[in-house]
């Protein structure tokens, strides 16, 4: 029988779980999505109950998927592989695992004040030199405070170490190795304002700043090997090792074979993300962009290759190592250099169509948007900006808002519709040539993923604005790629990455139709909207 990765993929609106075989290929897939919480306007919660249901039903629905059309049981999972939404943050007790608070999300805007006096007393610079990012309520550390200050005895249990704080990766790992493994990865741990990029640790200078203590945090690992093992978990054997983990974005980048600088790709998710690989080089960025840990892999791949091939003797698909060979191989194995990638994000991109099904109810499930688009030549003038939960790069205006510009007597759904699709795709663009500017170059063709790269009118529209060539994979699940890739390669189930390349496969490509005048005089427009969005946001 195949040997086979468990992908958790747990993203803003629900969890992913799936089966990755050896070939590569997504064997089965189920989801199961989670509700939102909003306290306030701009405040955006998650109840980590919830999350933690979420990922058990999903193991629980995948396997029983697999062994109904017998592709494989709970005991020849190989490996586990985890994608997480990054920068949300939470609490939790040590010794219970019970939650102290909501998970903050990453959307959340209540520490934009905080952000704003950080900004006027003139640290964003030293912030971003350290971390690569800016000064933004996106951020976890902001988030970490504000948990510290408003949840009553949290602040003394984290200084007894009676509490632990991390992004939702370490939650799970936390829950998943019954309380044995508190750890996040170097990838997610540089989304958090908190971590040097350099030194890839904690950095004290930056937890005063922040006022989160270090006993809170967890220790930081590559995001591939030895990362725990299975404990306690409904549904699975003890034992099975969770051996890859990255964010979201660096999954998709990881699960989209990007793997030589310059390579590119655009997430379509809630938001939107794009995310270029510079190898080892720390790029700078003066237009608004982040750098970022792309990855850090280990130094142990031949010895767990080792150890599977042993294990394929006794025919066992592959068996945790013993503590005391997990223990020599880390120690004659250091980490290896990291990836760094340049970095873009819009805040909305899904989530906008989201909005107009759940709040405008102009569609009635998401899919729907693309064929209500395509009854309109274009949007009559329209243009929506999508800036629901602030704006993200290269604008950073956390205070702006949404609006609709452009309506007219003969304004419609299909109207709306379409300008929904080309907002999405239009934000991409200005991320695009932000990134273009800093690296002086153009990019190569862009790879697209996530749940709305399957809207070939949204690919075409993207195409068109953009001016380039889009390739989307035949697994457009590249998030739940990333996090197989990298717990196989953690266990030498993939021995290195041209094994992972040799398996990625191209779908369709689709190839700008629009003249270029038709293009800039489009783009005029959006950013003319943008710029009254924020110019209002500013007074």
């Amino acid at each position: 029988m195949s040997a086979f990765v468990l992908a958790i993929d747990q993203g803003t609106t629900g969890t992913t779980v799936a089966l990755v075989d050896e070939s590569g290929q997504l064997r089965a897939k189920v989801n199961h999505e989670f509700p939102q919480v909003y306290p306030k306007p701009g405040w955006v919660e998650h109840r980590p109950a919830e999350i933690w249901q979420s990922v058990l039903h999903g193991i629980r629905d995948v396997l029983a998927q697999a062994q109904a059309r017998e592709l494989c049981r709970p005991a020849d999972i190989a490996a586990i592989g985890i994608a997480n939404q990054r920068e949300t943050a939470l609490l939790w007790e040590r010794g219970s695992g019970e939650p102290l608070f909501n998970a903050i999300v990453w959307q959340c805007r209540r520490t934009t004040e905080f952000c704003a006096a950080l900004k006027r007393r003139g640290l964003e610079p030293r912030i971003r030199r350290k971390t690569g990012l800016l000064l933004d309520p996106y951020f976890s550390a902001s988030k970490y405070r504000w948990l510290l200050r408003n949840v009553p005895g949290a602040r003394a249990q984290a200084r007894r170490g009676k509490a632990l704080g991390g992004t939702v990766d370490s939650y799970l790992v936390w829950k998943l190795t019954g309380g044995e493994q508190h750890v996040t990865d170097a990838a997610n741990a540089s989304r958090t304002s908190l971590m040097n990029l350099r030194a890839l640790d904690w950095d004290g200078e930056l937890l005063d700043m922040f006022e989160v203590p270090l006993s809170l945090l967890p220790r930081i690992v590559p995001n591939s090997g030895a990362l725990g093992h299975t404990r306690k978990v409904p549904g699975l054997p003890d034992g099975i090792p969770i051996a890859g983990m990255a964010g979201d974005q660096q999954a998709a980048l990881f699960g989209q074979a990007c793997f030589s600088p310059g390579d590119a790709k655009c997430t379509y998710g809630t938001g939107s993300f794009i995310l270029m690989n510079t190898g080892k080089q720390l790029a700078r960025s003066k237009s608004g962009l982040l750098s970022t840990v792309a990855w850090q892999l280990p130094g142990a791949a031949k010895v767990n290759a080792k150890a599977k091939a042993n294990a394929a003797q006794t025919g066992r698909i592959m068996e945790p190592l013993p503590q005391a060979a997990k223990a020599k191989a880390n120690a004659a194995a250091p980490a290896a250099a990291p990836t760094y990638a340049l970095e873009g994000g819009a805040f909305i991109c899904g989530a906008a169509v989201q909005w107009l099904r759940d709040e405008l109810q102009i569609i009635r499930e998401a899919a729907e948007v693309e064929a209500l688009a395509a009854a309109a030549p274009d949007s009559g003038g329209v243009v929506f900006v999508p800036a629901l939960a602030g704006l993200g790069a290269p604008w950073w205006e956390p205070g702006a808002r949404g609006a609709i510009t452009g309506l007219t007597r003969g304004a419609g759904r299909a109207h709306i519709a379409r300008a929904t699709l080309d907002a999405m795709a239009m934000q991409n663009v200005d991320i695009l040539l932000a990134m273009e500017k800093d690296l002086g170059k153009r990019m190569k063709p862009l790879r697209v993923d996530g749940g709305a790269c399957r809207n070939n009118l949204l690919m075409q529209i993207q195409a068109d604005v953009l001016g380039r060539k889009l390739i989307r994979p035949a697994l457009t699940e590249t998030t739940v790629a990333g996090a197989s890739y990298l717990a196989g390669l953690g266990i030498g189930l993939w021995p290195d990455l041209k094994s992972i390349r040799a398996i990625w496969r191209t779908e369709r490509e689709f190839a700008p139709a629009i003249p270029p005048k038709q293009r800039q005089s489009r783009l005029r427009s959006w950013r003319k909207a943008v710029g009254s969005a924020v110019q209002a946001a500013n007074g």
